[in-house]
């Protein structure tokens, strides 16, 4: 088992390995306590992983029930969230207790944030199941749901007690949920890390985990609310996140992410600001993994979903921009001037 530390607000560990659902329960009985778990679930995860979990933390002491969701990103939402909240008062949570996020960005998205809340804050842990999770949303403390007007509009920065990663889950995943994770590894590899891209080619998947989570757990220690650097690990977002909202979700996060970044570095290229090498390198490591790489929809639709992102500050956005391989900056740029960046690259 590999465990990597996250020095924050709250100082809390990332355990990755194998077989390591089964022993949830006196895992987390060790760092996050009380006497009740509640355990958030979706119904593709429930079928799979749901029973080992709750039959663990049972085992460990607990009193413990779960709650299922519908699988995907409409479930991410603020009547979802209510529902959440009136299960864990009905079931007599108190501020003691803990809430155990069990599946993928959604998931952990929202569990996090209804921990968050209720009763001003209680114990909540991450048990990532897909990789896009594991390598991301599960790490730093954000969490979401999303409003009709955008993604991740309405939500609250808590820290997790604890996230373990069993990536035994994996083998659960249908291909195309498995790779849309690799958006997010390759990210890493853009803003950090380019040996990331060799990783690629044959690292334990459990290495790469290890690598990417130890990037953002640097990141977060330094700036842990987004004021400054974090601001990085939004690479390819800002447009990726208008792709998901005008495709109806329709795009994973992962693919339309992808998308986001070929966009970004392709004016990045066009601004002199990063070479063609670097463009081709993403490209080639994307469609590894089958991801997509452009979406069609016109720059008038994507300026105007940017604009109501959260990152948007009155009439300009902070875009990261790559500058190379493991290598970008953050560049304020006005709302104008990009709807006029994505019109050239139409």
């Amino acid at each position: 088992m590999i465990t990597v530390p996250v020095n924050a607000s709250k100082k809390y560990d990332i355990l990755i390995g194998r077989e390591l659902l089964p022993k949830a329960g006196s895992l987390i009985r060790e760092t996050a306590g009380g006497e009740k778990a509640i355990v958030i679930t979706d119904s593709n995860v429930d079928r799979y992983h749901s029973e080992t979990v709750t039959e663990s933390l049972r085992r460990a002491g607990y009193e413990a029930v779960k709650y299922v969701i519908p699988a995907g990103e409409d479930s991410k939402n603020l009547g979802t969230l209510s529902e959440i909240l009136s299960f864990m008062a009905a079931n007599h949570l108190s501020r003691n207790d803990v809430a155990v996020a069990l599946g993928g960005g959604v998931i952990g998205d929202i569990t996090g944030f209804a921990a968050a809340v209720y009763m001003r804050g209680i114990r909540y842990v991450q048990m990532p199941t897909t990789v896009l999770a594991a390598v991301d949303s599960s790490v730093g403390g954000k969490t979401a749901v999303d409003l009709p007007e955008g993604k991740n509009l309405a939500g609250a920065f808590h820290q997790p007690e604890l996230v373990i990663c069993d990536t035994d889950t994996f083998e659960t995943l249908p291909e195309r949920d498995y790779n849309n994770g690799f958006a997010e590894v390759i990210k890493y590899a853009m803003i950090a890390d380019d040996e990331i891209f060799a990783m690629l080619d044959g690292a334990d998947i459990e290495e790469i985990i290890r690598r990417c989570v130890e990037i953002k757990a640097e990141i977060v220690e330094e700036d842990e609310f987004e004021s400054g650097r974090r601001q990085i690990l939004n690479f390819g977002h800002s447009i990726g996140h208008a792709y998901e909202k005008l495709s109806d979700y329709s795009l994973l996060h992962g693919e339309a992410i992808s998308c986001g970044m070929v966009k970004i570095c392709e004016i990045a290229e066009d601004r002199g600001m990063c070479s063609e090498d670097c463009t081709g390198t993403l490209k080639a490591a994307l469609k590894k993994y089958s991801l997509p790489l452009h979406a069609d929809y016109s720059h008038e639709a994507v300026a105007e979903a940017i604009r109501m992102d959260k990152k948007a500050a009155g009439d300009s956005i902070n875009l990261i921009m790559p500058l190379g391989r493991g290598e970008v900056a953050i560049v304020k740029t006005g709302l104008q001037e990009l709807k006029s960046m994505l019109k050239i690259q139409e």
